[in-house]
């Protein structure tokens, strides 16, 4: 499926391919919460690397969160890079060297119409903010940290794949 995304002021424009466009993944972390978050969590979906094209890429700006670890002496920097409209703040997508194929755009920067996901999963629950309205009951899984299920195990486990 094309998506197609924009950040708030149209500086940054983006096309890409996603197998898996379901957003059904709310993130509670305190990096997207703080930097994507108004509800208290983001959304991430997923989406192939070599399909990026980007328009306006110079006015885009690269965050890496600094990492604590108990009982290090010091943050480490994370390895995944949140771009960002440097004009508007609006946060684009993630890319991470670890998963070089992929590239996980912010469900809320995406201007395609995406499908309605028939459940969703609450996730890094140890790390939600105390007002964020959690929600609970039929169609949410909730997860203290990272479940075992991938983006793309959960796509293929409902038939959700999209060509």
């Amino acid at each position: 499926m094309k998506l197609e995304g924009s950040c708030h002021c149209g500086a940054v424009r983006f096309r890409v391919e996603s197998h898996t466009p379901y957003p059904f993944m709310r993130c509670y972390c305190s990096i997207c919460r703080k930097t994507q978050g108004g509800g208290g969590y983001a959304i991430n979906i997923m989406a192939e690397a070599a399909t990026l094209k980007v328009r306006g890429a110079s006015r885009l700006t690269v965050y890496r969160a600094r990492l604590v670890t108990p009982g290090a002496k010091r943050a480490r920097l994370s390895p995944a890079r949140r771009n960002f409209c440097s004009r508007c703040g609006s946060a684009m997508w993630v890319e991470d060297p670890r998963w070089p194929d992929w590239v996980y755009p912010f469900a809320s920067a995406i201007d395609t119409p995406l499908p309605r996901p028939p459940d969703d999963v609450e996730l890094m629950l140890d790390y939600a903010c105390t007002w964020a309205d959690i929600p609970s009951g039929p169609g949410h899984r909730h997860f203290r940290e990272y479940p075992r299920e991938s983006i793309a195990g959960w796509h293929a486990r409902r038939g959700l794949t999209v060509p």
